[in-house]
């Protein structure tokens, strides 16, 4: 699967993660945010109130917020 274009991830987005680190954990999306490098990246907030942090382009969004 191909990640999600930083365009595309949005807060109140439902996704699922596809690579790096937390690849196989899924939540909603919190909060996002563009570093000085340019990369995207989130907060994603699962089910059971865990948070993590990770790059936009390593989630596939499973529904729209």
């Amino acid at each position: 699967m191909k990640g999600a274009t930083s365009s595309e991830v949005k807060n109140g987005d439902a996704c699922a993660v596809v690579g790096g680190t937390h690849k196989g954990k899924s939540g909603v999306v919190e909060d996002r945010n563009t570093s000085k490098t340019g990369h995207v990246t989130i907060t994603v907030r699962q089910a059971d109130g865990e948070r993590f942090k990770t790059l936009a382009a390593n989630v596939v969004v499973t529904r729209s917020g």
